[in-house]
């Protein structure tokens, strides 16, 4: 069991880029185990309170706990509880899948074993010793979330992970999330503009605009929001004029 009730707390935090406020005194929690999707069209500030989770970007007010630890003071260890994956990874196009993943395995010290262990996990065996250019962009994916896995976080953080993909490519990766969730309790933050995404896999939608979370919640907390909504889209509309996907 964990010491600690939230697994990422973000507390009042602000950010900004010269005249642009990102991040206007964000607050959110995460339980250990939880899948919390952020959602807010192009500009909204996921991105920005994404990398000041990851301790990329540093708030200029506020804190952020991770495992009830700060980045200022806990960056090493912090590092080793997170696994990443972006929207679109680059990968050397004349390494072999296995070449690959091995390479970052050795950032961590982490041995074949290991390597085998995750090609299993994501269900790419028979495509070890493919060079990355001629891997289809569902099984670059899932090299990519491969790449996240090997130091066994403990937190996800995706960026639009199956975008692109085809409806199978992309519940392939949803099969993987769910099981991390089900049999090591991986907590996950996921951004994404696919709306089914977020219903199938997350415990509780933040749904964000100008830097402010405009609503949080179950699916069903969410769109009791507003009075006769059938999706979120229809009411981030009503909340904001805006469709999520711009």
């Amino acid at each position: 069991m964990s010491d600690f009730e939230y697994i990422v707390e973000v507390r009042k935090v602000k950010k900004s880029f010269k005249e642009v406020q990102a991040v206007k005194g964000v607050s959110l929690n995460i339980k250990p185990g939880e899948f919390l999707a952020l959602l807010g069209p192009n500009g909204a500030g996921k991105t920005t309170l994404v990398e000041m989770i990851e301790g990329i970007q540093h708030p200029d007010e506020g804190e952020i706990l991770i495992a009830g630890k700060q980045w200022k003071h806990h960056q090493h260890e912090l590092h080793q509880m997170i696994g990443l994956s972006l929207q679109e990874t680059r990968f050397i196009d004349k390494l072999t899948a296995w070449e690959t993943m091995r390479l970052f395995a050795s950032f961590y010290k982490l041995n074949s074993y290991r390597v085998d262990e995750v090609f299993k996990l994501i269900a790419l065996e028979d495509k070890k010793n493919a060079y990355v250019d001629n891997l289809s962009g569902g099984q670059r994916q899932r090299l990519a979330l491969g790449v996240a896995l090997l130091n066994q976080p403990r937190i996800l953080l995706l960026d639009e992970p199956t975008t692109g993909l085809d409806p199978n490519a992309r519940r392939e990766i949803w099969n993987i999330l769910l099981d991390l969730k089900k049999n090591h309790n991986t907590s996950l933050i996921l951004t994404s503009h696919y709306m089914e995404e977020a219903e199938y896999l997350c415990d509780r939608i933040v749904i964000m605009d100008q830097g402010n979370i405009l609503g949080e919640g179950t699916l069903q907390e969410i769109l009791a929001l507003g009075s006769g909504y059938r999706s979120l889209d229809e009411l981030f509309i009503s909340l904001t004029g805006r469709h999520l996907y711009e």
